[in-house]
């Protein structure tokens, strides 16, 4: 399967205008037990209430079935589960659980578009690719706002973006590549599919793919490079005046600019080439930041232009240990304080739960925010997060019981024994 998915990205590299066919026979059983490695055996049940474990004791007779059906066009995408998680501003951010089934073929999918699109997608995307994220994005970031000409950036955010997409237009994006009618309506399958929401009621998409499943992510990534990362490049681009630059990470983009009146239309024409193909900007996340560094005058001290948010990071100009100025990301404040409410909200679910337990779970927890939080500049925030994350526990601690009570010295000898992770920075990088 490697070697064949090689053999499609080479191909798709030596010819930017080859159409593909005969994709959807690559659906077979050695396809499909390949990306079987690929399913989350722990995620949530779809509307079969069917699980990773219960498919898998029959793996080899439902895969036959399934190519089976695929085969003989009987194949029918199953009812979305639809499930809310909260966001940041206090919304809920709706996800999309499907069965067992469709996630299987829908991973096999998802390594097909890969194997396709990874050689036309532009640099400037990060999202969702193989090996790039969030840390490179951020990095390409700072040092182009550090070393460029850029004092004048554009923070743009699509709203419900995932819910927008037009199936239209995008599968005439689709269509630029693929010429295979089965697989392309294969894919028309999940974007229609019902959707079943928490009341019981199924809603009929006209628009949207389900935020949460396997093949959203790439198909995502497909629509935004020709709706905004092409027009960039190819339209924007050479009748600007000066130098530009383009960061964008699924729907969060940053636009940097040398001119200021370039800057200063860019909102507006987004807008509008945006509006074309159904989408629109956030009003109140979408906006033009002044990003200079104003040096000292004998008047008045340095100072610097707005800060802004991305990809959770606040970036803003600080100096480094050596005195030189840097351009800085530290954690943004609301991600700080939703982090630690979902920490005080866990120990307060779980406070009859062992110490050894709750150790375990925190530990997990730290790392894992020091994964993503934990690059050079950030260490005092990460530092603080750790402080807190303590406090809250040992506050939760002392009310397992009606007269109990966790003093200070006894905590810290408990801590001593079953010590947390520190903070530290995993991702060190010096642009000073």
């Amino acid at each position: 399967m490697q070697t064949l998915l090689w053999g499609i990205a080479e191909k798709a590299k030596r010819d930017r205008k080859h159409r593909f066919r005969n994709l959807y026979g690559l659906l077979n059983e050695e396809m499909l037990k390949d990306c079987w490695q690929l399913v989350r055996k722990d995620a949530a049940l779809g509307v079969d209430r069917v699980s990773a474990a219960e498919y898998e004791q029959n793996l080899d007779e439902n895969i036959h079935g399934l190519v089976d059906r695929l085969k003989s066009k009987k194949y029918r995408a199953r009812l979305v589960r639809r499930h809310y998680i909260p966001k940041g501003d206090g919304k809920l951010r709706p996800l999309g659980i499907l069965v067992v089934e469709d996630k299987l073929l829908q991973i096999a999918v998802t390594r097909i578009l890969t194997s396709i699109y990874e050689v036309d997608f532009l640099p400037c995307s990060y999202g969702y690719r193989p090996d790039i994220g969030v840390k490179d994005a951020v990095k390409q970031l700072s040092f182009n706002l550090q070393f460029g000409p850029y004092n004048w950036l554009v923070e743009a955010d699509v709203r419900s973006y995932f819910d927008r997409i037009s199936h239209e237009w995008l599968m005439r994006m689709l269509e630029e590549r693929i010429d295979d009618r089965a697989f392309l309506r294969l894919i028309g399958k999940w974007l229609r599919a019902g959707v079943l929401e928490t009341d019981g009621t199924i809603l009929e998409p006209e628009e949207g793919t389900p935020q949460g499943g396997n093949v959203s992510a790439i198909l995502a990534n497909v629509y935004l490079h020709y709706v905004l990362d092409e027009w960039f490049e190819k339209v924007v681009r050479p009748r600007l005046k000066g130098r530009c630059q383009l960061v964008r990470y699924a729907d969060d983009a940053v636009m940097a600019f040398e001119d200021h009146l370039s800057g200063k239309r860019m909102p507006e024409l987004l807008g509008k080439r945006l509006g074309r193909y159904g989408l629109r900007l956030h009003p109140t996340k979408t906006r033009f930041v002044d990003f200079r560094f104003r040096r000292p005058d004998g008047r008045h001290p340095a100072t610097v232009g707005t800060t802004f948010n991305f990809l959770g990071f606040t970036h803003v100009w600080g100096q480094s240990r050596k005195g030189k100025n840097v351009v800085r990301q530290i954690t943004a404040k609301d991600r700080y304080a939703r982090a630690l409410a979902s920490v005080a909200e866990w120990c307060r679910r779980n406070l009859h739960c062992s110490f050894r337990d709750q150790h375990a779970h925190l530990s997990r927890v730290i790392r894992g925010h020091c994964a993503y939080y934990g690059i050079s500049g950030n260490g005092r925030r990460i530092r603080w997060y750790h402080h807190q994350l303590v406090r809250t526990w040992r506050k939760w601690l002392a009310r397992r019981g009606r007269h109990s009570n966790l003093p200070w010295p006894r905590f810290r000898a408990m801590l001593a024994r079953y010590p947390l992770p520190p903070a530290k920075i995993v991702h060190q990088y010096n642009v000073a």
